[in-house]
């Protein structure tokens, strides 16, 4: 695919074929990764890890029945917080 760098606004930008997204399995709104290599750009999608599909119920249903939740001390305020 042969393509122009455009500008857009104050910025400058590429327009991909329809094509070439579905090939690399990239969609409107998708982060890409943009980098160079060897004065090459190269564009990858970046892949977010799928966590299971599980649902809160499902999750809170791995949680032991003797599980007992504890304070945790984090330590002195540090900035502005209110204790």
């Amino acid at each position: 695919m042969v393509t122009k760098v455009q500008k857009w606004g104050n910025s400058q930008g590429l327009r991909l074929a329809k094509h070439v997204l579905e090939e690399t399995q990239i969609s409107i709104g998708d982060p890409v990764d943009v980098s160079t290599r060897d004065g090459v750009i190269v564009i990858a999608p970046i892949r977010r890890t799928v966590r299971g599909g599980l649902s809160l119920q499902e999750l809170v249903s791995c949680i032991p029945k003797n599980y007992k939740p504890q304070e945790v001390e984090w330590g002195e305020p540090v900035g502005r917080e209110a204790w």
